[in-house]
């Protein structure tokens, strides 16, 4: 939230400048305009320009992300609310299962192992898969990739999500 406060901001001084130089003539015209004093009328469009990208430059950045604010992250596959185990199955399934497997829940498009969203593995057999391995340990899945309760919060989300 720090850096993206302090992006926007940077970006928003980057952007006034440029207005600032533009307005004055380029960047001889500008130079000469701080040295020189300008006009009363001259000075008022300049503060009204300068108020007016002040509200576009950081009241849009920041309705969005007062809308951005996370609510979306509940929101599964399909319409379904997800607990807050299964949020963090997802994120987890996205560090480790994603490369592999293919479950738009996820946002995860791998190839190699079974496409999530065409099967409705129950939260047991996930689990299992997990702590095994498939193909009676010759398979490209290895077992152990996650345990305990990580191992079952991804279970929970692909039970929640797959097949959606």
């Amino acid at each position: 939230m720090v850096a993206t406060t302090a992006f926007v901001l940077a970006f928003v001084a980057l952007g006034l400048t440029t207005l600032f130089i533009a307005m004055g003539g380029g960047p001889k015209g500008a130079r000469n305009a701080l040295h020189a004093g300008a006009s009363p009328r001259g000075s008022a469009v300049s503060w009204g320009i300068g108020v007016f990208a002040a509200i576009v430059g950081l009241g849009i950045p920041a309705l969005i992300l007062a809308h951005n604010s996370g609510a979306q992250e509940k929101q599964g596959p399909g319409g379904v609310n997800l607990t807050a185990s299964e949020i963090r199955g997802r994120h987890l399934f996205a560090e480790n299962c994603a490369t592999c497997h293919t479950l738009g829940g996820a946002n995860a498009v791998g190839k190699v192992g079974p496409n999530l969203d065409q099967m409705r593995p129950p939260s047991a057999l996930v689990t299992n898969a997990i702590a095994q391995g498939r193909a009676r340990g010759q398979g490209q899945m290895p077992a152990l990739l996650l345990t305990g309760q990580d191992a079952r919060d991804v279970a929970a989300f692909v039970a929640a999500a797959a097949g959606r």
